[in-house]
């Protein structure tokens, strides 16, 4: 399998960490002299995970792009690091994440001197797409790891298996394997004529302002979660659910999948057990936000993408 383009298989223009960057050569990951010839083949790559944040290049512009190790430089940190073979780039070179979260921050001195920890949701949005979203692939492997250290049917430990990819039960007696989980979840710009609905969580930053979203629930469709999100937390019925995009949100483990939906009638019934408030927004409103007492979130996130597709129609 070749790296697939993101601007052939996406309906429209990807968007952050939707490019998907690698080939995931599934074939190889239970190949274990492949992986372990990998480690010290000079054209690996190795991105490096620390306690959720991802591994950066200095720059005084901020987290503009990602920053990869040899295997000389990681030697370092291989003992007690949790190995992930993530893929192949377009280049054909490999990539191999390492969770170095066992380190202590001492621990990293020479990490320092090559590259800056960060948060991958405040990473600039001029990183390049593959970048960002082989930095969003391995945040995701490595929370999943974190949380999948005891087997879910017997209770006992687990050991990394499948290059990374399973995790497979120590007790000979169970044996399971389990797979990386990613939860699905609904995020939709709902309009009426000329206006959209935002509204906010009370544990966002002060004046921010999204479209609503919420997790699918079991037995349920993708459209079903967004006529039930809007009307669990506005109190509005909506029509005419159309998928739009997709976007991998590993913050921890989420699939955002987007939608525009036409509400029945502006009438607000808003549950404050569920958001702090909702209203509605012409486009002339939203232009002149100032940033301070109203803002859009940050430009890498798909909530941003659907207001702005739509600030732009005519």
């Amino acid at each position: 399998m070749s790296v697939f383009d993101p601007h052939l298989i996406h309906p429209v223009s990807p968007h952050h960490f939707s490019y998907g960057g690698l080939d995931r050569n599934d074939s190889a990951r239970s190949d274990l002299n492949f992986i372990r010839q990998l480690f010290k083949a000079p054209g690996t790559r190795f991105i490096i995970v620390w306690r959720t944040q991802n591994f950066f290049k200095c720059s005084e512009l901020g987290l503009t792009a990602m920053q990869c190790l040899s295997y000389d430089e990681s030697e370092l940190f291989l003992e007690e690091a949790l190995s992930i073979y993530l893929g192949k780039d377009r280049n054909d070179n490999d990539y191999i994440c390492l969770d170095i979260s066992k380190y202590s921050e001492d621990a990293l001195g020479y990490l320092s001197k090559i590259g800056q920890f960060g948060d991958l949701r405040k990473a600039d949005p001029s990183i390049l797409g593959d970048e960002g979203s082989i930095l969003a692939y391995a945040k995701a492997m490595c929370f999943w790891h974190s949380k999948s250290l005891f087997c879910n049917n017997c209770g006992s430990l687990t050991e990394s298996s499948q290059g990374g990819h399973t995790r497979t039960c120590c007790n000979l007696d169970c044996g399971a394997t389990h797979f990386p989980r990613t939860d699905a979840a609904v995020i939709m710009a709902v309009t009426f004529e000329n206006k959209i609905l935002l509204g906010r969580q009370s544990v966002w930053p002060e004046g921010m302002l999204s479209v609503l979203a919420g997790f699918v629930e079991p037995g349920e469709t993708l459209e079903h979660a967004v006529a039930r999100e809007v009307y669990e937390e506005a109190g509005i019925f909506v029509k005419n659910v159309q998928y739009q995009h997709s976007q991998p949100w590993p913050f921890p483990a989420s699939l955002m999948v987007g939608f525009r939906a036409e509400a029945a009638s502006t009438r607000l019934k808003v549950n404050t057990q569920e958001i702090e408030a909702a209203h509605w927004f012409s486009r002339e409103q939203i232009n002149q936000f100032d940033g301070l007492t109203n803002f859009l979130p940050r430009k890498l996130s798909i909530s941003r993408r659907l207001i702005e597709e739509w600030l732009v129609e005519k």
